[in-house]
C-alpha cells in the first residue's frame, strides 16, 4: 500500500495541527493525541499496515511542511507526538485483537476436549483453526516443570519450529492447564514427532506423551485421554523415555482394568514382602531393578549401586518370603506382573 492507497481519514486535522504547531510552538492537546490514538485503532482494525501508515504521515508532514517564518523544529516535535500517538492506538487494537483471538481459541480448546458444543457448529469453528474434524486426528501433550500460557515464551518457540519447518498443515498448537498440545492429523505422524522433539528441548527435558490417531471430534478428545494417561503412568510406572506413545503402553491399562484381581495378585504374591526388616519397599525397589535390567545380576546391581554379591543376597531373601524365585522363568511372568501392579496401585504407599 502507497501513501496515495491510504484513505483521508487517518490524516484527517494533521496538517492543520502541524501549521498551528509551527506557528505557535504550542504542544498538542490532549484531546489532539486521543484523537490520534483512535485513528490508529480504527487503521489496525480496518486492516492496514504500520509501516504504510507511518511512510503515510511522513509524505503528509513534508507536503504540509510550514514555511518560513515557521519552526521547523516545533513540527518535528509535533509529528513525532502525533506519530507516537497513532501507533499507540494502532498497538492497542492489535493487541486487543490478539487477545480476543486466545480467548476464542481457549473457548473452541475447552469445548473440543470435553464436548461442551454442537457436533456440527465444533466442526465449523474447527475450520477457523485449521482442523477439519471429519478427519483423524492425534494428540501429543508435553509436560514441563512449570506450567505454560500461550503467550509464554516456551510455547512461541516451539510453534515458531514447526510453522518453520512444516508451514500450515493444519496443525493446531495450544496449551491446557499449563501443558502444551499439539493437534495434528493422524497421517502426519512426523509433526508430533517434531513436535516430541522440539517440546522436550523447550522445556528442558520435559515429556511429551502421544496418543493414537483417532476418527472424528470425539476422536481428538480420545487422543487427548490417551496422551495425559500415558504422562500419568509414566510417573507412576517412574519410566525414563522422554517421548511416550499410548500405543506402546496399552498393555498397562490391560493389567488395571479388573483392579480388585491386580489388588488380589499383588496382595497374595508381594503381600510377604511387609515382614522384611525395613518394608517391602526396598525389596520392591530391588525387583523393578532386576525387571528393568532385563533379570540381568550386574546391570540391576548397578543401577542400585549394590555389590552382585547384595544384590543375589536379596534376590534369595524374596525368594525366601514370597515362594517365587525371581531368576525362575516359570515364576519370573508372575513377579513381574505383581511389580507392574504394585506401581500402578501405589503399592505399599497405598492400601490395597
Amino acid at each position: 500500500m502507497t501513501d496515495r492507497e491510504l484513505p483521508e481519514p487517518y490524516l484527517d486535522g494533521y496538517a492543520q495541527i502541524l501549521a498551528e504547531v509551527s506557528a505557535t510552538g504550542r504542544r498538542l492537546t490532549r484531546d489532539e493525541i486521543s484523537s490520534r490514538r483512535a485513528l490508529g485503532e480504527q487503521a489496525a482494525e480496518a486492516g492496514h499496515g504500520l509501516r504504510a501508515l507511518v511512510s503515510a504521515h511522513l509524505a503528509a508532514a513534508r507536503t504540509a511542511w510550514p514555511p518560513s517564518p515557521g519552526s521547523a523544529n516545533d513540527a518535528l516535535a509535533a509529528v513525532q507526538q502525533i506519530i507516537d500517538a497513532f501507533a499507540e492506538g494502532y498497538e492497542r487494537a492489535q493487541l486487543a485483537a490478539v487477545r480476543q483471538e486466545e480467548a476464542a481459541r481457549r473457548e473452541f480448546i475447552d469445548d473440543l476436549l470435553y464436548g461442551r458444543s454442537d457436533l456440527g457448529r465444533l466442526a465449523e469453528r474447527a475450520e477457523r483453526f485449521g482442523l477439519r474434524l471429519s478427519r483423524a486426528h492425534a494428540v501429543a501433550v508435553a509436560q514441563g516443570p512449570t506450567a505454560y500460557d500461550e503467550g509464554d515464551p516456551v510455547p512461541r518457540q516451539v510453534e515458531r519450529a514447526l510453522i518453520s519447518r512444516f508451514g500450515d498443515r493444519n496443525i493446531l498448537l495450544t496449551t491446557k492447564d499449563g501443558r502444551l498440545l499439539c493437534i495434528a492429523p493422524g497421517h502426519q505422524d512426523e509433526v508430533l514427532g517434531y513436535f516430541a522433539k522440539q517440546a522436550h528441548a523447550a522445556t528442558h527435558g520435559g515429556r511429551i506423551a502421544i496418543g493414537r490417531p483417532q476418527p472424528g471430534p470425539g476422536g481428538v478428545v480420545q487422543s487427548y485421554e490417551e496422551a495425559l494417561n500415558a504422562l500419568e503412568l509414566a510417573e507412576r510406572l517412574r519410566l525414563d523415555d522422554p517421548v511416550l506413545r499410548s500405543a506402546d503402553l496399552l498393555v498397562y491399562p490391560v493389567l488395571t482394568r479388573d483392579r480388585q484381581a491386580m489388588a488380589d495378585l499383588v496382595a497374595g504374591t508381594l503381600g510377604p514382602l511387609i515382614t522384611a526388616r525395613g518394608g517391602a519397599q526396598l525389596l520392591l525397589d530391588t525387583l523393578t531393578a532386576y525387571f528393568d535390567s532385563g533379570c540381568v545380576a550386574a546391570e540391576a546391581a548397578r543401577r542400585l549401586t549394590l555389590s552382585v554379591r547384595a544384590l543375589t543376597y536379596r534376590l534369595e531373601r524374596i525368594y525366601k518370603l514370597t515362594g517365587a524365585n525371581p531368576a525362575d522363568p516359570a515364576h519370573r511372568y508372575m513377579l513381574q506382573t505383581a511389580v507392574i501392579g504394585a506401581r500402578l496401585l501405589d503399592w505399599p504407599a497405598k492400601e490395597l
